[in-house]
């Protein structure tokens, strides 16, 4: 039953993957109006443009890891609540996912830490764009000539 455990805290720690995910999306939306907001200003600076841009597309990579973590978040959540022996629901959730053409069946009947580490990796990288998303948003915020104006 450690691994039902398990399965469950894997699970939880997946879903902290939204939060992530929401900060991102802010983020990513202060880079689309800055961008807009020079080109409305007519004060397009070339730097402020690359952060800009630099932003969305962190953004739009951190949503594409979002949306692997939720996904194995549901998986561990519904192999953890299934009444099925863990056997059984490791092959079911093997069979499904090579049926579906999103893992190869030679890599079904890998072991649950295994499983659990290959997700947390995504958790991490997803974590990590978020990083340096926020460190591009600070260097934006630091450097912006408005800063000398206000001070």
């Amino acid at each position: 039953m450690s691994t039902d455990m398990e399965l469950h805290a894997v699970a939880s720690l997946l879903r902290r993957g939204h939060s992530l995910d929401l900060l991102s999306t802010g983020q990513a939306l202060l880079g689309a109006l800055l961008g807009l907001g020079q080109w409305l200003l007519g004060t397009i600076t070339p730097w402020a443009i690359a952060l800009s841009v630099a932003l969305l597309l962190l953004g739009l990579l951190q949503k594409y890891w979002a949306l692997r973590v939720a996904f194995d978040a549901e998986l561990f959540q519904r192999v953890a609540d299934s009444p099925l022996p863990l056997a059984e629901r490791t092959v079911a959730l093997d069979q499904a996912l090579a049926a579906l053409g999103l893992q190869p069946a030679s890599v079904g009947g890998r072991a649950w830490p295994q499983r659990s580490r290959g997700a947390l990796d995504l958790l991490r990288r997803q974590a990590l764009l978020l990083a340096a998303q926020t460190i591009l948003t600070l260097g934006f915020i630091l450097a912006s000539p408005w800063l000398a104006i206000a001070g």
